[in-house]
């Protein structure tokens, strides 16, 4: 029998590919960390930042003099800071901002194994990093997530109320759902952005090709629609998974939602906040419901059969869109 955990592995080895071998190494040089293959730069910072989970992971700050914002990177999953330090280097130009970069653990320099726990401990870290190293609060941070990058892009944004901003490139709806069609959210699926888009409070932008044939443009547009307050998408014609920089819409497009971001205050932001924690949320159907917990780590609400001559043990109704009879599967019942 195929346990939840086992499809749950098998999701996470399809989800990350670190290139093999690094593209650049770390050592350190007159007692600072300076990266092989990246030129020297003295708006850089080389960082290794210890995590929850007991990695340390590589981290790339450039500083821009004249920026207001700062953009925290979570990259896709087969690239590392070696190969995208040229991009960063253009979006801290081009949108004026501070950038901080981030390999995940088991890429490039980063020590342990790529994993979903893994990458929201990383991401926490390095949000921990700009608070206590560089000063920079929620307030003036947008989190930019680019593919698997959207997970911990929005396991962070779904934690931080008063984010400046999200930035959703060719972004997952979930790591089960670039697999296949499905119309529920298993137990054992990873990085459910589906969910967490729905507790981000501030704007956010999602930028997605047409033709997109790793992540299908439908995860964009679901994801677009399930935000509560999304910025003008941009939906690239003819626009892949691994070549929207190219296009000239891009930073053109992303640079007029960073000068927007830019111009709303905090004052403002906190007053949308305030006026959508007053909103009382609406209450449930008067459908009687229990939750059950089975042995794959979850919880699954069911629906309790109205019929009370059932003798079966697993005649329940999982509450989704369609109702469909589901036995204890879970608990490998027959």
């Amino acid at each position: 029998m195929v346990t939840g955990c086992s499809v749950s592995d098998l999701a996470a080895k399809l989800a990350f590919f670190p290139p093999s071998p690094a593209t650049y190494s770390v050592k350190k040089v007159n007692g600072r960390l300076v990266a092989s293959g990246i030129p020297r730069d003295r708006s850089l910072d080389v960082l290794m930042v210890d995590t929850k989970r007991g990695n340390k992971i590589v981290a790339f700050f450039l500083r821009n003099p004249y920026a207001k914002l700062t953009v925290l990177y979570s990259h896709g999953n087969a690239a590392d800071l070696g190969q995208l330090y040229d991009l960063f280097v253009q979006l801290k130009v081009n949108l004026r901002v501070n950038l901080m970069g981030y390999d995940y653990s088991g890429y490039g320099a980063s020590t342990g194994k790529p994993s979903e726990s893994n990458t929201y401990a990383d991401i926490e870290a390095i949000y921990q990093c700009l608070e206590t190293e560089y000063g920079i609060s929620q307030e003036d941070l947008i989190l930019y997530g680019q593919s698997v990058g959207s997970g911990p892009t929005l396991h962070l944004a779904a934690r931080l109320p008063r984010l400046r901003g999200v930035v959703l490139h060719s972004a997952i709806l979930s790591g089960l759902r670039v697999l296949c069609h499905m119309n529920i959210t298993l137990c054992f699926d990873i990085y459910k952005n589906i969910n967490k888009i729905k507790k981000v409070k501030c704007p956010v932008l999602v930028i997605h090709g047409t033709d997109d044939d790793v992540v299908n443009w439908f995860h964009g547009n679901g994801l677009w629609k399930l935000a509560k307050e999304p910025y003008e998408p941009l939906w690239i014609k003819g626009g892949g998974h691994c070549n929207l920089e190219l296009y000239p819409d891009y930073i053109r497009h992303l640079n007029r939602f960073v000068q927007e971001m830019e111009s709303t205050t905090t004052a403002s932001h906190l007053k949308k906040i305030r006026q959508s924690l007053q909103k009382t949320p609406k209450t449930s159907s008067k459908t009687t419901s229990t939750t059950f917990t089975t042995n794959c780590c979850c919880r699954i609400r069911f629906q309790l059969p109205q019929c009370k001559c059932c003798s079966q043990t697993g005649c329940l109704i999982m509450r989704s869109k369609r109702a469909a009879y589901f036995c204890n599967w879970c608990c490998a019942g027959n």
